[in-house]
């Protein structure tokens, strides 16, 4: 999205606006600052994301000293064009604590698809509407689900040795699907799979 930062609301912040940076893939929310025209104009100029920093009254780039930069990669502005919402690659640890998020590992997780298709399984095992296949499969029971992990997954690598790419991301699909589910039928998550990977990365 082209911005115009002539066209935001700075005399309502007295000159400033919040910015809040998101991860561009994932959607974690990284950090927040503030900046004003003179911050936003550089960040478009350069690519890096650059605030104004109220404490040392100047401008100062995000990884300006670690060299952990965020890399813009989309900026856009609220309906009252008074707040700003940048989209980001990190060039490393966003925290100057080291952490991924300023706002903490639960921040960070990722809140993309496999979060909406994770709840969305939850909600067929609550509900089990007719005509669902995933109900059918929680109709099943634990054996056959973990028995079509199985399947999924001897289907995958098998793809991944003989089949073209588009075969092997179908079949991929269709394991994280499955997996999906049999987590969810022993009354677990993706999202417990997840914090697992991150407890194992830090």
């Amino acid at each position: 999205m082209t911005i115009d930062p002539g066209s935001l609301d700075w005399a309502k912040g007295e000159g400033l606006l919040p910015a809040v940076v998101q991860h561009w893939r994932s959607g974690a929310v990284l950090m927040q600052g503030w900046m004003n025209e003179a911050a936003l104009r550089a960040t478009l100029a350069s690519g890096k994301i650059t605030f104004y920093s109220r404490s040392k009254q100047r401008l100062w780039t995000k990884g300006e000293t670690s060299q952990h930069f965020l890399l813009l990669h989309e900026v856009m502005t609220d309906c009252d064009r008074d707040s700003l919402l940048l989209r980001a690659q990190p060039q490393g640890p966003t925290c100057h604590l080291g952490n991924d998020s300023c706002f903490g590992a639960e921040a960070a997780r990722v809140p993309d698809f496999l979060g909406e298709l994770d709840a969305l399984v939850a909600a067929r095992e609550r509900e089990r509407p007719a005509g669902s296949y995933t109900a059918k499969l929680f109709e099943s029971g634990l054996r056959r689900i973990a028995q079509k992990v199985g399947e999924e997954g001897v289907e995958t690598a098998l793809a991944a040795v003989a089949q073209d790419e588009s075969a092997l991301v179908g079949e991929a699909a269709d394991l994280l699907f499955h997996l999906c589910v049999l987590l969810r039928a022993r009354g677990l998550s993706l999202g417990d799979a997840i914090a697992e990977l991150e407890r194992r990365h830090r």
